[in-house]
């Protein structure tokens, strides 16, 4: 016991640059609050998509406590479509630039894949790049980073949003997310961007079994070896959702000897996926949900978690800051 506590208590501290100062990962954790100005997304069902009403959310978002604002205008969840360009850019454009008018000392995060809608984003007013599949659809967006020397986040991906949770899972995730952030990261470094703006997404939720999902949780140390900060995004997902609302973790879904792939699991994909739906869960459910995994991601070394509701989460960030603190 005396060795976990020890272990959960290690979370190396980083500085970053960030709009030409150096910001401390670490010392606690921050909060980067999300806000989709998609009409699809899988938790808000659009109820941002309007950009006046997006704006307003972000203020609230930071008023709650949020240290930084992600704003995506192309849904990830899965079986999600791809959107262009022309639409992505009339998505976020009037968002950041509106936040940027409002919010002048808060770091604005592009959620996105594409080179040229970060660039104009940049432009308008963010200062972060968020690339959910680790600069593996538009390698271009590293030189982008390079250029405006933006903190660049290095998601890690499994196929694509509309095809990830129809696709095998891996059989080793830990083999998976090494080759997959040793790609991510050499396509960086090549592109010029400097090590102390990368940020690592083991991408919870993306490409991976529920099992997976609460091997990263219950591993994250282990993404220490490539000595960079760690972002956690599970809000409102229905990995989580599921086991809040009672389901068993299936410990049973292992690949048979010899296979090279995890099994598709039906349940997990469709029936799963409708079952937890999280705008027909309750609040307290998925508030509850979403604080057990912010505690259990701190614990292992998070720098940074994305949330949908940070002032619910504020309460859970600090409690799990305090235990840190204390083991120190």
């Amino acid at each position: 016991m005396l060795s976990y506590y020890k272990k959960m208590t290690l979370r190396p501290e980083f500085q970053i640059e960030l709009g030409g100062h150096k910001v401390t990962l670490g010392a606690r954790t921050l909060i980067m609050g999300v806000l989709n100005v998609t009409p699809d997304s899988f938790s808000d069902g659009g109820r941002y998509f309007d950009p006046v009403r997006a704006v307003q959310r972000g203020v609230e978002l930071a008023r709650q406590g949020a240290d930084w604002i992600d704003v995506g205008g192309e849904s990830a969840r899965p079986g999600a479509q791809p959107v262009t360009v022309e639409q992505e850019l009339q998505r976020v454009l009037p968002v950041i630039r509106g936040l940027r008018r409002t919010l002048r000392n808060v770091p604005i995060s592009i959620d996105t894949t594409k080179a040229e809608v970060a660039e104009q984003a940049l432009n308008a007013g963010a200062n972060i790049l968020n690339d959910i599949s680790g600069l593996r659809f538009d390698l271009r967006l590293a030189e982008v980073a390079r250029r405006y020397r933006a903190p660049l986040v290095l998601m890690h991906l499994r196929g694509r949003p509309e095809t990830m949770q129809r696709k095998p899972f891996a059989r080793d995730i830990w083999r998976s997310l090494a080759k997959g952030f040793e790609t991510s990261i050499r396509r960086a470094f090549t592109a010029g961007v400097a090590r102390s703006r990368l940020i690592l997404d083991p991408g919870l939720g993306f490409g991976k079994s529920r099992r997976q999902n609460y091997e990263i949780l219950a591993g994250l140390q282990r993404l220490q070896r490539f000595h960079l900060p760690l972002l956690i995004g599970a809000s409102r997902k229905s990995f989580v959702q599921a086991i809040v609302a009672g389901e068993r973790l299936d410990l049973s879904q292992a690949p048979r000897p010899g296979a090279r792939c995890w099994p598709i699991a039906r349940t997990h994909h469709d029936e799963s996926e409708r079952r937890h739906d999280t705008r027909q869960q309750s609040p307290v459910l998925l508030l509850t949900g979403d604080a057990a995994v912010v505690v259990a991601a701190i614990l292992g070394g998070t720098h940074i978690v994305r949330v949908h509701d940070p002032g619910a989460i504020l309460p859970a960030v600090r409690v799990a800051d305090a235990l840190l603190a204390a083991g120190r």
